[in-house]
């Protein structure tokens, strides 16, 4: 150690926080977040300064970027250069500010997010609006600060007219916090802006309607006012943006989707070759070719549709998946007399108004002195023009100007600044002509004086020349909105990716799930050997299979009783043979439990709806229950209690009624049930039930359940051997619930045991599943109506120990195959064969 010199012990912890401390005030304060008044941080406010003082304005030619980068850099930013020119080059992107502060000349970047040129080949100057922020900068409207190495002075502030914060926003991220202010129209600030200063207590929801939403100088759409509104209220919200697009159709009937704007801050290339991406990994499907067809006329990104796809379906799909919806996370936070601060939209308008307020009073103070110090000046001139031959002696006899000076004082009690202009004073001012302009002059000053008091005296004048001022700048550089607003949309609506066709669902005894579009099947004739429909592994069958539109919603009921929802669009989709997935992998299900029963849903939503229509269900054992629909209109993730279940019963069946349907019960061995949906009272979700059929043995079973409106609807009866019946719902009398039921086929050996009941018409086609996997698809109506005590007929030839698993009601096919030969073996029943009536 050097003699002299000397060690102070200090605490590591306490320099650290400390040193943490300086430099996380220095970033907050001198360099990331923007002043509330102007609207600038201290690099913007360098760049616009020093051009100024270069002269580099909108009527005088440009100036190489290297030349005001280097003013700044070495007068008033003692950073990099790259940070300078930097701000300098986003400063004249028109897809980055909304209005653009600097006029640059060159190549200075692109929305592609090309880089600029260097700054030795681009050239810059200020814009028209960008003189507007340093308009009376030169009159003492602000204060000034000295330079790094305080050689210079430089403005903390600059006396804006235009509300930049506002119309331009910000964003930065400094030390703990950060902000993100967007931009917005300047015609619509403007008159936010006056109605404030017309009514400084107005609400910030009288503010809203004014201003409206954010105007991106991109264009895009804003998707929804929730969060515009929050960010007005609170100073933070989430703002989501759609890129702007409509669809084209070529001649030859092909469609494709058009972008002409995307959301602000996205790059456009980088836009594209992720979204090529997504569609490489079929993540997008629908999309044969992407193109950008951009030029000087505009944005163009052209995404070719494959035939038979839906446009709208694949747009939602691009929104959801790519940048070409995106949000914007609003902070307004902002540095308001040196702290930062969370400002909503009224603190914004109002700091920005003061800010104003502050330089018209010390513009008009500037501009008062300066008036008085003229008006003095012309006294003393015009009392020299008065006395004019006396003047000129004095001056001719004095030995030199300063004795000349006294003299005049001395004279004509004149202070030394008005005798130093007479001294001064040409000759040509002694002429007629221009001793009237010099009165002329005076009165023109005396009553300018009186008007600048007046100004000093009253707030509302100079609350008034703050509003002439900004109507002035609006009717000078005011435009159209860019953005548009769609305020009533909501959040992303699923349904929206997907048209809403209509599906075949298939559940398989194992379990597993899918669904398949309803066009992959054809119709065949009855009789038919039907198609492979499914690949199930060993042992397993397909148990359930049903039609439902891509929108409906699924109530699942498991044999334990509960509800489980599932959208359409959810179910994972599969061929005609692909096995599906474990519905374990689709909805939370207990690993020992299983769907046994369904039911599709339209809406949830609507509280007329759930409140009038009930949903039926049935056990194997004959119990039934009926609650209302509003009882299942909130769905839960890990499902709900849909029925208590007794020991060795297990749930069936599922319908949704009105409350004035007729509901019909089938059991195994053979018998029918019909009474009417009014006698069975509707009771609480977790409830039991009533009897709703009695049973013939004690291995009998319940094998479907019916409900119509009206006595002309036809029952199909098939049996597990592959026979089946039409016949008319008012063959069955109407009873009351709990009876035994009467005959509704004949159950031999050669027809087995009923396996299902339906409710059809001519409209419908019939889908049998047989356990081994095979699919037959007939038309309805190529079953002719018979008796409730006929046998019936084949519906499908069946392999030796094969039998139906299921049976499902679709819509008939307007493509029906050719039909199969027909093997009627229809027989009557003789009188003494059919059944007893219900007990």
């Amino acid at each position: 150690m050097s003699e002299g010199e000397k060690i102070i012990k200090i605490n590591i912890e306490e320099q650290m926080k400390s040193a943490y401390i300086d430099y996380s005030m220095s970033v907050i304060v001198s360099r990331a977040l923007p002043d509330v008044r102007d609207g600038l941080k201290p690099v913007h406010r360098r760049v616009l300064f020093g051009m100024s003082e270069l002269g580099n304005f909108s009527n005088k030619p440009y100036k190489k970027s290297a030349r005001i980068v280097g003013e700044v850099m070495g007068k008033y930013h003692p950073h990099g250069d790259s940070s300078i020119y930097g701000t300098l080059v986003r400063m004249a992107q028109d897809w980055s500010l909304r209005y653009t502060l600097v006029d640059g000349q060159g190549n200075f970047g692109s929305v592609d997010g090309d880089s600029p040129a260097a700054m030795r080949y681009t050239e810059a100057r200020l814009s028209k609006i960008a003189e507007e922020t340093l308009a009376d900068l030169e009159k003492n409207t602000v204060d000034y600060q000295p330079n790094f190495d305080e050689s210079l002075k430089e403005p903390t502030v600059l006396p804006t007219r235009i509300p930049q914060l506002l119309v331009n926003g910000a964003s930065g991220i400094a030390v703990g916090m950060a902000t993100n202010m967007p931009p917005h129209n300047l015609s619509d600030t403007i008159d936010a802006i006056v109605a404030y200063i017309n009514n400084p207590e107005i609400d910030i929801q009288d503010l809203i309607p004014i201003i409206k939403a954010p105007d991106f100088p991109t264009g895009g759409i804003i998707y929804g006012y929730r969060g515009v509104q929050e960010a007005y209220e609170t100073g933070r919200g989430r703002i989501v943006i759609r890129g702007k697009a409509h669809i084209e159709v070529t001649p030859n009937g092909r469609e494709k989707i058009v972008i002409t704007e995307i959301p602000y801050m996205v790059n456009k290339a980088e836009l594209i070759m992720k979204t090529a991406e997504l569609i490489n990994d079929k993540k997008i499907e629908g999309i044969s070719n992407v193109n950008d067809e951009s030029d000087r006329e505009g944005m163009r990104i052209v995404f070719d549709i494959k035939r038979d796809e839906i446009s709208n379906v694949v747009l939602n799909k691009l929104y959801k998946f790519t940048q070409l919806q995106n949000s914007f996370s609003v902070n307004n936070i902002a540095l308001v007399h040196g702290r930062p601060k969370l400002l909503n939209l009224k603190e914004l308008i109002h700091y920005f108004v003061e800010h104003r307020h502050d330089v018209v009073v010390r513009r008009t103070q500037f501009e008062l002195d300066q008036a008085e110090k003229r008006a003095h000046i012309l006294e003393g001139l015009i009392i020299a023009s008065d006395n004019i031959e006396e003047v000129i002696a004095i001056i001719r006899a004095a030995k030199n100007p300063d004795e000349a000076r006294m003299n005049l004082m001395e004279r004509f009690t004149l202070s030394d600044i008005q005798s130093r202009a007479i001294v001064e004073m040409r000759l040509r001012q002694l002429t007629g002509l221009e001793q009237d302009k010099l009165h002329a002059e005076y009165e023109e000053i005396l009553k300018q004086i009186e008007y600048l008091k007046s100004v000093l005296a009253d707030i509302n004048l100079r609350m008034e020349i703050i509003k002439n001022e900004l109507i002035e700048i609006k009717e000078k550089y005011g435009d159209g909105r860019k953005t548009e607003i769609v305020p009533n949309a909501e959040e992303f609506n699923p349904e929206d990716f997907y048209a809403d066709e209509e599906m075949v669902i298939t559940i398989s005894h194992l379990g597993y799930l899918k669904r398949t579009p309803l066009t992959d099947f054809k119709t065949q004739g009855r009789g038919g050997k039907g198609s492979k429909g499914s690949t199930t592994r060993d042992s397993d069958f397909l148990e359930h299979m049903f039609n439902a539109s891509m929108h409906n919603t699924l109530l699942l009921f498991s044999e334990k009783g509960k509800c489980f929802w599932l959208k359409v669009y959810e179910i994972p989709e599969g061929t005609k043979t692909s096995k599906g997935r474990a519905i374990q992998n689709v909805i939370n299900i207990e690993q020992d439990d299983k769907i046994l029963a369904y039911i599709n849903v339209n809406n949830l939503t609507d509280p007329e709806y759930i409140n009038n229509n009930f949903i039926i269900l049935c056990t194997k054992k004959g119990i039934i229950k009926k609650t209302s629909l509003e009882a299942y209109s909130r769905p839960r993730q890990n499902g709900v209690n849909a029925i208590t279940i007794r020991e060795d019963d297990q749930l069936f069946e599922a319908r949704m009624t009105n409350g004035s349907h007729h509901i019909m019960m089938a059991v195994r061995s053979g018998k029918a049930v019909r009474f009417e949906d009014g006698s069975v009272r509707p009771i609480g979700r977790t409830a039991s039930g009533v009897r709703g059929i009695t049973l013939g043995h004690d291995k009998d079973e319940v094998v479907g359940m019916v409900c119509v409106e009206n006595e002309n609807a036809d029952i199909l009866v098939v049996s597990e051997n592959g026979y089946g019946k039409r016949s008319k719902i008012g063959d069955y009398r109407l009873t009351n619930r709990g009876g035994k039921g009467v005959k509704t086929i004949n159950v031999t050996e050669k027809t087995g045991q009923v396996i299902s009941i339906k409710s059809v018409d001519d409209s419908n086609d019939l889908m049998i599943i047989t356990q081994s996997g095979l699919t037959i698809r007939m038309s309805i109506s190529a079953l002719r109506i018979l008796g409730r005590t006929a046998q019936g007929v084949r519906l499908i030839n069946l392999k030796e120990g094969d039998q139906i698993a299921s049976i499902t009601i679709v819509p008939t096919s307007e493509d029906p195959d050719e039909a199969s030969e027909i093997l009627d073996e229809s027989i009557e029943l003789s009188e003494e064969n059919e059944s007893q009536p219900e007990e």
